[in-house]
């Protein structure tokens, strides 16, 4: 990745591009961004401290590594436009849906290789929004094309914004729908148990603080420890008393299995 272009700069590439300039990945000289709303472009361009780019050849030309992080329905009219271009450069993919098999059939199609020198080298990559914060999760899929060590270095390089793990191929629906889609449940979680906070007398500030830091202080205390989630609540719930109570109205009014449903919703199940 000496130098990485961005097509499209919305929220998720904002904050990968800012993680990767403001911790030294890699130097803000050296990413290029394009996007069709060139005012909004400069101003975050000038932001974040990226170069911002006058059109997606240009980008693509000035890119070894390229960053697909439009919306996955521009892709195809993108590749229509650069797809020879991306000859012997490396493209991460942070479309949902835009797996290595769709850009394979997507390049066979236009004719780009795939094999040999002048291949183009494909990572399709799920990220999340907590990425913004440095607290993000990256889904790696395991069917990819990069080099052995080209792909060390991506991986080693979004690790810096958060966790990163590979998964395969047929989990990266249910893994991107756990973190791609998990945020909004939790936010919804933090919103109503704020709102309880604040139903008692607390401050809708400090309300949110609260819960929020709640959050974060217990999903830190299982992913450090490994223990199993079940455990750390039996830990919290003392015979007789509050907790316990919590709990029992939280099973009855079906918390569990709404969060099930909301998957399977997801899953189209």
């Amino acid at each position: 990745m000496k130098k990485l272009g961005f097509i499209g700069m919305g929220n998720m590439a904002q904050a990968i591009a800012g993680g990767f300039i403001s911790r030294g990945i890699i130097d803000g000289n050296d990413v290029y961004a394009y996007a069709p709303n060139t005012g909004k472009l400069k101003q975050n361009a000038q932001r974040i401290g990226f170069e911002p780019a006058d059109s997606i050849s240009n980008l693509v030309e000035s890119s070894d590594t390229v960053i697909m992080a439009c919306k996955p329905y521009q892709i195809d009219s993108v590749l229509d436009e650069i797809s020879a271009l991306l000859k012997g450069k490396a493209l991460l993919s942070i479309a949902l849906g835009w797996d290595y098999a769709k850009y394979k059939d997507a390049f066979e199609k236009r004719n780009v290789p795939l094999t040999g020198k002048d291949r183009v080298r494909i990572q399709f990559i799920m990220p999340n929004t907590p990425a913004q914060v440095g607290e993000g999760v990256f889904l790696f899929e395991q069917m990819h094309t990069l080099d052995n060590e080209e792909r060390m270095q991506v991986m080693d390089a979004f690790s810096k914004l958060g966790m990163v793990r590979e998964i395969s191929t047929d989990l990266m629906g249910i893994g991107g729908a756990i973190t791609g889609c998990g945020p909004a449940f939790i936010d919804m979680y933090i919103e109503a148990m704020g709102d309880a906070a604040v139903k008692y007398g607390i401050p809708r500030k400090l309300a949110y603080e609260l819960v929020s830091a709640t959050v974060k202080g217990t999903a830190a205390l299982q992913i450090e420890t490994g223990t199993h989630p079940g455990e750390l609540k039996d830990a919290v719930c003392s015979p007789g008393g509050s907790t316990i109570r919590g709990v029992t109205a939280l099973e009855e009014a079906g918390f569990r299995d709404a969060c099930i449903k909301a998957i399977d919703a997801i899953q189209g199940k």
